[in-house]
């Protein structure tokens, strides 16, 4: 099974830069988006169809033209849930879950710290999505929560840690509830088979920061532990040019 996850910083400038024909070379099972920016009837969802992906789930945030995520499958879910049945988190379309057999899938958006309030919100997002992910694991256990998490782990994720020690991303808080979330059960994916610097899935479209590889590495496919051993690739692919942001994927044996 081959997942993507992918902030597309706009479904619709996606697509107008070649997303469907990247989807299509690319061919992932199922693709997580996040940052989609658009309610489904904004959509032509046939040219999902057409490119393979005949299961599309889209659940937008209450205000247009922001935050939203999606998956898009070649195989029907047994289930899919819309939210978390948290109102704040629901309100601005932050998550979905797609259950299949032997594996449930979720596509998170997890909030960015741009201003105090903002920041204040990440904080609260950060405990209520970790307890709730401690109570959905009891019923599923293999789980892979992929998204953009807005945090960087650990220095080698991000191209200048001194300077950005004091940067919502990179701030010792954020950074120790990621280590937190990963205790707690979770596999960073992409470490599991890359240990190499240098490695960023976004970058600021300011001086030139993808050009100069400065970058963030802020996306993340986190699976559960019982997935572990059934985990074979994790790769990140910065050639892809739809967004700020670039697709990370993960691969499992069924």
């Amino acid at each position: 099974m081959k997942i993507i996850s992918y902030n597309v910083n706009g479904i619709r400038a996606a697509l107008k830069k070649g997303f469907i024909d990247w989807l299509t070379s690319a061919d992932p099972d199922v693709i997580c988006l996040q940052e989609i920016k658009a309610q489904e009837d904004q959509l032509d969802l046939s040219i999902f169809h057409d490119a393979g992906y005949k299961y599309c789930y889209w659940y937008s945030a209450q205000k247009k033209g922001y935050s939203g995520v999606a998956i898009l499958s070649k195989t029907e879910p047994n289930h899919i849930e819309y939210g978390t049945g948290i109102e704040h988190m629901d309100f601005e379309g932050r998550n979905i879950r797609a259950d299949f057999d032997g594996v449930s899938v979720m596509s998170m958006y997890l909030p960015s710290g741009t201003n105090s309030a903002r920041l204040e919100y990440k904080f609260k997002y950060m405990d209520d999505i970790l307890e709730y992910l401690t109570e959905l694991r009891k019923s599923i256990p293999n789980l892979i929560v992929c998204g953009d998490y807005n945090i960087c782990h650990e220095p080698i994720d991000i191209h200048d840690p001194v300077r950005l020690k004091k940067v919502s991303g990179f701030l010792p808080e954020e950074r120790e509830w990621l280590s937190k979330f990963i205790a707690s059960g979770f596999v960073d994916t992409f470490r599991e088979f890359n240990n190499e610097p240098h490695q960023y899935s976004w970058w600021s479209y300011r001086a030139n920061a993808r050009g100069n590889n400065k970058g963030w590495r802020i996306d993340y496919n986190m699976a559960t532990e019982p997935l572990r051993e059934k985990l074979t690739r994790a790769v990140i692919l910065p050639e892809a040019k739809h967004s700020d942001h670039c697709p990370i994927v993960v691969e499992l044996t069924a």
